[in-house]
């Protein structure tokens, strides 16, 4: 069988270094906000581009603390609209809500499958203050239409780097391009924790020293409480973990470029849409999308052929129960996503030999 996703497998290609970095740790004896995250945090600011990183507990709250960071310092207020697009998980919309903000979904573009900018510009209202971008699939979703957009309105951009950790836009890395940037490091993502985790990036002194502050029970000196924060704080042992991934991302994200274009390269089957053309240095291909009419039959029969797929994501996050105050309008583009999006095997533990298998399946699924 081709999993998916192996994780024992890609922890065990560094095991020596995983195992050396959790004996620092034990030996240390200091677990919470210690050398070893503020050595990640400088040293992941420094990849990403930006003055600051801060380690927290998992992506979302570190999209959630990024707005919860503006309203505490006056720039945004509950009741706002932020922008986002509807073909992203729910974390990223779930961040808007629980601020008391209003999530505004835009659909998404039939080629890229990111927000669609026409979309995006029909939303604007006087309330919008914010637009949330998705780098969605490790695909960098940044424009120069984008940027114009949010400066000629006076717009915070946030990006949601969830699952591009490596991507680039130019010479830029995602998380440096909009005022702040969300990050998880949940096992999956092309920087994988063993644990939960996440950061947020910026170059705000005061959004950062805000967002350290609210991770910390929204203390800066202890026993002193200046504002209502929370329990996120990224602990030691995975900071140790994740500077380990860290050191071998770029290595591992050419590596998913490599199978990326032996899929794009071998595929040829006529039902299935293969992605879009994007610059091959940029994309980290979190995830290979492809888009199938009769996607379940196509992945039911890759799993008899001893290829496992994924869907990313089955339930639009605007059908999904709990969401049922969102505002949206038509979003024809992003549901035909869900319904027919599946996600081929990725990752930089894939031999050659599994990216072959997964080409023949492909291409000998009978329509």
């Amino acid at each position: 069988m081709v999993d998916y996703l192996n994780l024992a497998r890609r922890v065990a290609r560094r095991q020596d270094e995983y195992l050396c970095a959790v004996q620092q740790v034990m030996k240390q004896g200091w677990f919470i906000l210690g050398k070893q995250l503020q050595a990640f945090e400088e040293e992941y600011a420094r990849y990403i581009g930006t003055n600051h990183c801060v380690g927290v507990g998992n992506g979302l709250d570190a999209l959630t603390l990024i707005y919860r960071a503006y309203i505490e310092l006056g720039r945004m207020a509950p009741g706002d609209e932020v922008i986002v697009p509807a073909n992203t998980y729910i974390a990223s919309i779930l961040a808007i809500a629980e601020n008391g903000l209003i999530p505004v979904l835009a659909d998404a573009d039939p080629v890229t499958l990111m927000m669609d900018e026409r979309s995006m510009e029909c939303l604007l209202s006087p309330k919008t203050k914010s637009v949330m971008v998705v780098h969605l699939y490790g695909r960098c979703a940044y424009t120069e239409r984008l940027e114009h957009f949010c400066k000629q309105h006076q717009l915070l951009l946030v990006e949601d780097n969830a699952q591009a950790q490596g991507c680039l836009y130019g010479n830029t890395r995602t998380g440096a391009l909009g005022d702040a940037a969300g990050h998880s490091f949940y096992p999956t993502k092309n920087l994988g924790a063993m644990g939960d985790a996440g950061a947020v990036t910026t170059n705000d002194d005061q959004l950062a020293e805000m967002v350290r502050t609210l991770r910390n029970y929204g203390s800066k000196k202890k026993y002193v409480f200046e504002h209502q924060g929370r329990n996120s704080r990224m602990d030691e042992m995975q900071a140790a973990v994740l500077r380990v991934g860290l050191r071998h991302l770029d290595e591992d994200n050419n590596r998913r470029r490599e199978v990326a274009k032996a899929y794009d390269k071998g595929i040829c089957h006529q039902a299935v849409v293969k992605p879009a053309p994007a610059p091959w240095e940029g994309h980290v291909w979190h995830i290979y999308p492809i888009l199938c009419e009769k996607r379940d039959e196509l992945r039911e029969f890759l799993y008899k052929k001893g290829v496992e797929a994924q869907v990313h994501y089955p339930i639009p996050p605007h059908w999904q129960k709990c969401c049922n105050n969102w505002k949206y309008g038509l979003l024809d583009v992003a549901e035909r996503i869900h319904q027919t999006e599946l996600s081929l095997p990725m990752g930089p533990e894939m031999t050659d030999e599994d990216v072959r298998k997964v080409v023949e399946a492909v291409n000998s699924f009978k329509a």
